[in-house]
């Protein structure tokens, strides 16, 4: 029997060990993985559901293509281009423009057209998939962050990362781009993770890397105690990716733009734990509760009230 060290185990925190071997090996059965891994795939069956997305503007499968950016974009001077099948924000680039023949990104650096065509060879060819294998590349519109994270983000866009335990979303965080991140919310390239207060939608404590962090860096605005919109719809959303992957634990991202409204990002069978940082909790707290109970009964709207009710 796999047993925590005693500093976990005392606070029910999860280790990536028991990550793997207790929740996602029994709960994620690996033929559903395609269903998240391939984000063409997760937008067709999101939609499918009812769930918006953002919008699809063209793909990019075959070498001969690669040159064809901005045809395939156009009349979109801003859209997002990231491989369908990449993992942890590698190989997207967000592109706030088209000049002539050039591409402006959204950190202020020119790419030229030639550069952009090799960019787009590099994600065929499997550079940012997970497997390395021949992959294709997205082209989609381009979120523009609700003005409610106008103080606390750094160029990039926000986003929510919502952990689904057997269709209960058990936890939350809040992931804003920094100067450090380079404009990603991805923690491991240095955003920051703001733990979300399930039962009312309202963040938290901030921590970035290995430091707890009141403010943010560039703005200097606090982090805590600020209401994410809509919060019990975006745990709806969040829960129904059970219903469309059949998989029993998965991280579920949602953003909020400004004119459409929440959309998935994506979603992730493998979802990381540093979430328990950023709440300073054991996820272990959040899914014991969910077995000690009978749920496999709940319709959609009672698992949304499971979770706001059981997460003080």
């Amino acid at each position: 029997m796999f047993t925590l060290p005693e500093s976990l185990g005392r606070y029910k925190i999860m280790g990536i060990n028991a990550r793997n071997r207790d929740f996602i090996f029994p709960n994620n059965r690996r033929r559903f993985y395609p269903l998240v891994d391939d984000k063409l795939l997760t937008k067709k069956l999101a939609l499918e559901a009812g769930i918006q997305v953002p919008e699809l503007y063209g793909v990019i499968e075959f070498i001969n293509q690669a040159g064809q950016v901005a045809e395939i974009a156009a009349p979109h001077k801003e859209f997002v281009i990231k491989p369908c099948r990449g993992s942890g924000g590698e190989g997207i680039t967000v592109i706030k423009d088209v000049m002539g023949g050039n591409f402006l990104k959204a950190s202020g650096e020119l790419v030229s057209a030639g550069d952009m065509q090799y960019y787009i060879t590099n994600i065929l060819g499997g550079m940012y998939s997970m497997s390395g294998s021949s992959d294709k590349a997205i082209l989609e519109y381009m979120v523009r962050f609700d003005p409610i994270f106008n103080e606390i983000t750094y160029q990039g866009v926000p986003d929510i990362r919502i952990i689904v335990y057997k269709g209960i979303p058990v936890m939350a965080m809040l992931r804003l781009p920094t100067r450090k991140s380079d404009g990603k919310a991805n923690l491991h390239k240095g955003g920051i993770g703001v733990g979300i207060r399930m039962a009312d939608g309202v963040t938290m404590y901030g921590v970035q890397g290995s430091r707890f962090v009141n403010e943010h860096p560039e703005t200097l605005k606090p982090l805590a105690g600020r209401q994410i919109p809509r919060w019990p719809f975006l745990l709806e959303m969040a829960s129904k990716f059970y219903d469309i992957t059949k998989l029993g634990y998965v991280g579920v991202d949602i953003v909020l733009d400004k004119e459409k409204g929440p959309m998935v990002l994506e979603a992730n069978a493998r979802p990381g734990i540093a979430i328990q940082i950023a709440n300073r909790c054991g996820l272990i707290t959040r899914t014991e509760k969910v077995d000690a109970v009978d749920i496999r009964s709940f319709t959609l709207r009672q698992r949304v009230e499971f979770a706001l009710n059981a997460y003080k």
